[in-house]
């Protein structure tokens, strides 16, 4: 006899397998696919469109900031000329002869190489030589000139702190990180939006099999009240009412069955970059809705929202970019004053029977013999500067208010938080009380059940706790899934989700250019520590080495800082 027992109950647990197997097909329509949340999150980071299309920003930033270093590639130029001349002859009133015409031809080349250096010297090579011959007076002449030297020009006021190209560069700089930051934080979107569309798959995939029991349920019961019925034990007011409900019940299946089908569209949607290919697999979540137990912090979720935020770290850059144009802007209200100087060497041959030559030319600047230098200083003022005095002021308004804007987003940013750890607090009590609801709910429709067994209920009060029964089932479900979401929606908060689901950048291999680097390479999933991952502290390190303090109110007893960029203007410059 037991072992009968254990063959039925084997039996009728791979029914109730076989059962959910074929309404999950049939919600899918395709052949089914067990993935685990990692197994989505790392299709999700190689095939999801909006982090495809993100990640060439920091490529295409890159390549702007070297663009923008080309302000130093020196620049050769080389010419040659052809000149020819002629003068006609002229009477000489004085001598009263004819002085005979004049004709010379001329071949000239120079070359130069000129360019700029990082503290804004400003430097030109040059070098000239030509040959002249023909006839003067009758007299054929011929010779050969030349010179080679350099001119350098060094501002000490205006274009000495910062000029065009230094400008460029630095806004570059700051533009690639936070192209960079605008990656991560597309990430951390398609993340988030990937586990709360996981784990919304769960939740339809298990309410499915609750209506599909509350269905069994009621269609047991109606089987039940129909023989009772038939002995006339039961009035047929009792059936209708079992046949309503079983209706119900289907109708609810109905529609789970479709919100199911919807649930695994949204998801196979942020996993592919080809939905036709996917359109047939049926997704069956293999990680379970859990409710794992968790201390949460105000105070330390705020402070790392501040230190991992990638929104805020951009922010902080535009910050930092306008800094910069103040600095620009602030440098161009100073005259030119500039230190110039010169030194090269000459050479010439004139000969009057064999002719000059190029080559005598050349061996006199060669020798050096010849040399001739110059130094000085050029001031430049402008009378009115009405331009640059209104160019640097709006700079000045507009990094005030880039900076507002910048204390306005990290006060969202404390509230977003707050909001966040309050929802998963509350999320995580509701998973108790929806349990012990549930408990209760099962106990009662026992005791219901084994009442009406005996006579002493109706089936109207059966079917009234079944109803109470598969309801406290879908809310415990429903709490579970709010859970596992808030968490996920305060990890993103908390700029913590690639921390969380151990999520690196794999840099480039052999590629030592900082930061930047770790930008264009897909993330993938890893287990190693999170100690071992680079985190926005490090990169955030690299663009903020100062903070001053900032009062933000509120019950936090240890104050946040707000990072200054080093290129801020001064309060009032």
């Amino acid at each position: 006899m037991k072992s009968l027992s254990l063959f039925l109950l084997a039996f009728a647990i791979a029914l109730a397998g076989n059962a959910q197997t074929n309404s999950m097909t049939e919600a899918g329509g395709g052949a089914a696919r067990a993935m685990s949340l990692e197994d989505c999150i790392q299709q999700a980071l190689a095939h999801n469109y909006d982090v495809q299309i993100q990640r060439y920003n920091p490529q295409l930033a890159r390549y702007v900031l070297e663009a923008a270093y080309g302000g130093y590639d020196p620049v050769f130029n080389i010419s040659g000329q052809h000149n020819f001349d002629m003068a006609p002859s002229s009477y000489n009133p004085y001598s009263t002869t004819v002085t005979p015409n004049t004709k010379y031809d001329e071949n000239a080349f120079t070359s130069g190489l000129n360019g700029l250096l990082p503290w804004g010297l400003q430097y030109k090579f040059s070098g000239t030589i030509a040959q002249t011959y023909g006839s003067q007076n009758g007299v054929p002449f011929t010779d050969s000139r030349g010179s080679s030297g350099v001119t350098l020009t060094q501002p000490l006021l205006k274009n000495f702190w910062i000029d065009d190209t230094r400008l460029n560069i630095r806004v570059a700089q700051s533009r690639l990180q936070s192209s960079e930051q605008g990656l991560r934080l597309q990430i951390i979107s398609a993340v988030t939006a990937v586990a709360n569309a996981y784990y919304e798959l769960a939740f339809a995939l298990q309410n499915v099999r609750v209506l599909e029991e509350a269905l069994d349920l009621a269609r047991t019961q109606l089987d039940q009240d129909k023989k009772r019925v038939q002995v006339g034990a039961l009035g047929a007011l009792s059936v209708q009412q079992d046949e309503s409900q079983v209706a119900q019940a289907q109708a609810g299946l109905i529609t789970e069955q479709s919100m199911l089908a919807t649930n695994q569209n949204v998801l196979k949607n942020l996993l592919t970059d080809n939905y036709v290919q996917w359109h047939h697999v049926t997704i069956q979540p293999v990680t379970g809705l859990e409710a794992p137990p968790r201390v949460f912090n105000l105070e330390d979720s705020w402070s790392e929202g501040m230190a991992e935020r990638p929104d805020l770290l951009q922010a902080l850059q535009l910050v930092k970019q306008q800094g910069i144009e103040v600095k620009y802007y602030r440098n161009q209200l100073f005259p030119e004053l500039d230190l110039i100087g010169s030194y090269g060497l000459n050479g010439a041959s004139v000969k009057s029977d064999t002719g000059g030559q190029f080559d005598d030319t050349l061996d006199q600047i060669g020798a050096g013999q010849n040399q001739y230098y110059s130094y000085g200083a050029q001031l430049t003022v402008p009378l009115g500067r009405v331009g640059p005095r209104n160019q640097f002021k709006a700079a000045r308004v507009v990094f005030q208010q880039t900076l507002l804007q910048l204390k306005q987003l990290q006060q969202n940013i404390l509230m977003e938080i707050d909001n966040a750890v309050i929802d998963a607090q509350s999320t995580y009590q509701s998973v108790q009380a929806t349990r012990q609801a549930r408990v209760y709910a099962e106990a009662a429709l026992d005791a219901e059940q084994k009442t009406y067994a005996v006579g002493k209920a109706s089936t109207f009060e059966v079917l009234q706790y079944q109803n109470t029964l598969t309801a406290a089932r879908s809310q415990e479900i429903r709490a579970l899934a709010d859970y596992n979401e808030a968490l996920a929606n305060l990890a993103q908060q908390e700029g913590a989700t690639l921390e969380q689901y151990n999520i690196h950048l794999e840099a480039e291999p052999g590629e030592t250019g900082g930061p930047q680097s770790n930008a264009l390479f897909p993330p993938v999933l890893s287990r190693a520590s999170p100690g071992s991952a680079q985190t926005g502290e490090a990169q955030r390190d690299n663009v903020h080495p100062e903070a001053e303090p900032v009062e933000t109110g509120g019950p936090q007893r240890k104050s946040l800082f707000l990072p200054v960029p080093p290129d801020a203007p001064p309060q009032n410059p």
